[in-house]
């Protein structure tokens, strides 16, 4: 595992597959509840998921999902 790593918390996947965010992440990261968007990754080398936040520069036409 990468030793950047930072342990937040533990959360249920719900049935609707949601998962909850850290309130930690709204000060430590300066995301905004409702507008910030995540892109996710499968590291399929250690079954982990990584969120980072979405960048609309970098993307392009991409992502029209509004």
């Amino acid at each position: 595992m990468n030793d950047a790593l930072i342990y937040l918390d533990t959360y249920v996947l719900q049935q609707d597959m949601r998962v909850r965010m850290p309130k930690a992440i709204l000060s430590n990261m300066g995301v905004e509840k409702g507008n910030t968007k995540f892109d996710i990754y499968l590291d399929s080398r250690d079954n982990s998921l990584v969120f980072r936040i979405h960048n609309d520069k970098n993307e392009g036409d991409k992502d029209n999902d509004k």
